[in-house]
């Protein structure tokens, strides 16, 4: 009987190494197929975006570096009048941080509430838990820019559009990554809560937020950094900030870009210390100490 079995055991061997050889290349023959596909509709989407163009895009990427150029000669030239100018600019920056940082606590606390309603083993309603998630996908779902342009036709400009418009997408962003934070809460506190008779908002506040609000708060403080930039972008669309003003000076062109180069300075300036300022503390609060 043993010597049947060392003889056939060669055999299933061979047998399981062709196999897997067989699935491999199976798996390379598929992967290398999606990654042909991957690359023919790039390429065509490119020739169809490229022809509907004004002007072709290789025809043109030759002066890619002329008003980057033009910028920054004419601030060269204007240099003394930079300080002045960076005076200026700033409350419109000052706006800027306000959108962002109202619309971060907001949307905190939007999320906070959406993920604590769409998480199981928590939730009030878990009869209600894929409303909630649903709700959650598309405020997160739908840019910013979409929303701030609708709300800017019907409260007319401003920042309270931008704060309304980002304070939607960042309820919905943070909704989801709080969920995921919770769902990796301890019950037993909860439990444990739940048997002395506290009600639900008790329970979350007393045995969920205690866990979770290390990483509540470095999320609420990444999204924060996050909402500086769309602030300042949404002033494009005319909501209000640095990024109206930023709008106004490179559309008048040339003898403006003093200006532009002024605002570029105050806005890089401000996102690399924010950037800088909320990686120590989310380094502190995620892992006791700073990095």
């Amino acid at each position: 009987m043993a010597d049947a079995t060392l003889g056939t055991a060669p055999q299933d061997v061979g047998a399981i190494q062709s196999s897997y050889m067989a699935q491999v290349q199976r798996r390379w023959l598929y992967s290398g197929l999606a990654l042909l596909i991957f690359v023919v509709l790039m390429v065509s989407g490119f020739n169809i975006a490229d022809d509907r163009n004004a002007g072709g895009f290789w025809d043109g990427i030759h002066q890619i570096g002329d008003y980057p150029a033009d910028v920054l000669s004419e601030a060269w030239e204007k240099r003394a009048d930079l300080p002045g100018l960076i005076v200026k600019y700033f409350p419109a920056l000052f706006e800027t941080i306000n959108i962002a940082a109202v619309s971060t606590l907001i949307g905190a606390i939007g999320g906070l509430f959406l993920a604590l309603l769409s998480t199981r083993g928590l939730a009030r309603w878990p009869r209600l838990i894929p409303l909630f998630r649903r709700i959650s996908d598309i405020m997160r779902a739908v840019p910013e820019i979409v929303i701030a342009l609708v709300l800017i036709f019907v409260l007319g400009g401003g920042p309270v559009p931008a704060m309304i418009a980002i304070a939607i997408h960042t309820a919905g962003a943070l909704g989801k990554l709080f969920s995921e934070v919770s769902e990796n809460a301890d019950l037993k506190p909860i439990e444990g809560l739940g048997s002395t008779g506290a009600r639900w908002s008790q329970r979350m506040l007393l045995g969920v937020l205690p866990q979770v609000a290390p990483n509540f708060v470095s999320y609420a403080l990444l999204r924060f950094e996050i909402n500086i930039r769309a602030s300042a972008i949404l002033g494009f669309v005319g909501a209000g900030g640095i990024g109206y003003e930023l709008r106004n000076a490179m559309a008048w062109g040339p003898g403006r870009f003093d200006e532009a180069a002024a605002i570029f300075i105050l806005l890089f300036g401000t996102i690399v210390f924010f950037d800088q300022l909320s990686s120590h503390y989310r380094n502190r609060l995620t892992e006791g100490q700073a990095q």
